[in-house]
């Protein structure tokens, strides 16, 4: 058995194939994990819907409970951090992460960039010692073996590696960063669902080839 951690962060309620003007990425990840249930029935699922329910932004009373020793932490910085140990504590529990997470203006909606500061979390996720020799900075999760899923979309096509519109394109790069930071390496992605209408079957198409591989991995 194994934990799958399903993440939304389209600002957009339901998905397209079932509301008008709905998200491409809730589309995809709710096949994905029909796809996940399907193949491991026995496996658990945890929901996390960042998209309508944004994760409280770091705050400087957030960074300073952070960086203090957890046994020397006042009533109130626990309480500053509970969000965000709740986010910590489901990231921990997960071997696989799948992400929706459309394109906003060339990155990450805000949400998800709200959710990334949660779970990048100094003595949970990641360790720091200015002591250390060589980079006082390390992963936390380099052994934990987790895998993660990106499902992205955008309102136009060219931002795909070697594309024109490459240079702009800064969601998967960001989330490789910020998760690889943590020792989340292991990943893959499919994107390109655009909002015109006359697109959508030919990037349906590409998202039946994605799914195929991972039919057969999660069946071995």
């Amino acid at each position: 058995m194994a934990e799958l951690l399903h993440i939304d962060s389209s600002a957009r309620p339901g998905g397209s194939d079932v509301t008008r003007h709905g998200s491409h990425t809730r589309r995809l990840t709710a096949r994905f994990v029909a796809r996940w249930r399907a193949t491991r029935p026995r496996d658990g699922v945890i929901y996390r819907d960042v998209g309508l329910n944004p994760p409280t932004p770091v705050t400087g009373r957030w960074i300073h409970s952070a960086f203090k020793k957890p046994a020397s932490r006042e009533p109130w910085m626990r309480e500053t951090l509970a969000e965000s140990d709740v986010l910590v504590d489901e990231l921990l529990a997960a071997e696989v992460i799948v992400a929706g997470v459309p394109m906003y203006n060339f990155g990450v909606p805000a949400q998800f960039k709200a959710y990334i500061d949660n779970i990048v979390r100094v003595g949970r996720t990641f360790g720091f010692d200015r002591t250390r020799q060589g980079d006082p900075y390390w992963p936390l999760l380099a052994e934990a073996n987790k895998t993660l899923v990106v499902l992205s979309s955008r309102g136009d096509f060219g931002y795909g590696k070697g594309q024109r519109l490459e240079h702009m394109n800064h969601v998967e790069p960001s989330i490789r960063s910020a998760f690889g930071y943590i020792g989340i390496t292991r990943s893959d992605s499919f994107s390109g669902l655009g909002r015109h209408a006359r697109l959508l079957p030919t990037c349906l198409g590409g998202a039946r080839a994605f799914f195929r591989p991972v039919d057969v991995e999660l069946a071995a």
